[in-house]
């Protein structure tokens, strides 16, 4: 269970999609000098990956983890193990390519005919590769979480843990936005707000498997189902509101530019505004910015 101190907000600050494009890296890294962001996630095959290694190595005041991807991305696996995983299809360059959605690889498991530990073995197998290849590039890693937050699903979450574990990490992303957070969201698509929802179910099992494997988190994520509509009010807000504990805010800042264009992704205008939404919050009060280091193992 997360390990909070009575009476002290703190916040980490968190990029996803480290190594996406070159304007994401530039967002990010811009960030860090600004002091709006303590923490990112990185990308252990996207376009921009070798840029944001660089880049991570050369700021370390950043809490680096790595951003998992099971879905929309490449895998990092060889080709025999690739072989081995119905949900990985060949792409072009003899790359190995994951699934385009949650959906399609939710599927992709429950048609394989395997039994639940050969899947689970596939999926640790590849999340340890992706750690590993940012470890092996001298990253230090603080944390993982996955792309589109699939570790809320039991059978990517024990895989995840093994694999971050195996590799000597014992912190992970709490996806789970409180009631508090998602309240101050209501103009979201009723589309987006009822399978977020049906995925808060999840969350009681989330922290039973996590202090199970010794793993430490927080006490929630924020602004995730505002992902794609934070804007400066938003995080204002969101500051306001949150109460004593160990948070997340999960942003997703970058620029739009012609790289991002080859992406494929709905977060595009939203990117720069969020880059101003962090700014603004690097001006509030009354509360501690750390990464995912401070966090105390011992304890979890």
């Amino acid at each position: 269970m997360p390990d909070t101190l009575s009476l002290v907000r703190q916040l980490i600050l968190n990029a996803d999609d480290f190594g996406l494009t070159p304007g994401v890296n530039r967002a990010i890294v811009e960030l860090v000098a600004a002091g709006c962001l303590t923490s990112a996630t990185l990308m252990a095959a996207a376009p921009a990956t070798e840029e944001a290694i660089q880049l991570a190595r050369r700021t370390p005041e950043l809490g680096v983890g790595c951003h998992i991807v099971l879905v929309d991305g490449i895998s990092c696996l060889d080709a025999a193990m690739q072989r081995r995983c119905p949900w990985i299809t060949p792409g072009p360059d003899g790359l190995g390519m994951l699934p385009a959605t949650p959906g399609q690889l939710l599927r992709a498991l429950f048609t394989s005919g395997m039994g639940r530990r050969q899947q689970e073995a596939l999926l640790e197998a590849e999340a340890h590769a992706q750690i590993q290849r940012l470890q092996r590039a001298g990253v230090a890693l603080t944390h993982v979480d996955t792309h589109k937050h699939l570790h809320q699903f039991p059978a990517i979450l024990r895989p995840v843990l093994q694999a971050a574990r195996h590799a000597g990490i014992h912190r992970i992303r709490n996806p789970f936005e409180p009631a508090w957070s998602r309240r101050l969201t209501p103009s979201v698509p009723i589309t987006r707000q009822i399978p977020f929802r049906i995925l808060q179910l999840f969350r009681r099992s989330f922290l039973r498997t996590v202090a199970r494997h010794g793993f430490a988190t927080t006490d929630g994520a924020i602004a995730v189902l505002a992902t794609g509509a934070l804007d400066r009010a938003l995080a204002s807000q969101f500051l306001s509101a949150m109460p004593e504990g160990r948070w997340e805010m999960v942003t997703h800042p970058g620029y739009n530019d012609a790289a991002l264009d080859q992406i494929r992704t709905r977060l595009r205008r939203s990117r720069e505004t969020e880059i101003d939404a962090l700014q603004a919050v690097s001006s509030a009060s009354s509360l501690q910015r750390i990464s995912f280091a401070a966090i105390d193992t011992t304890s979890s």
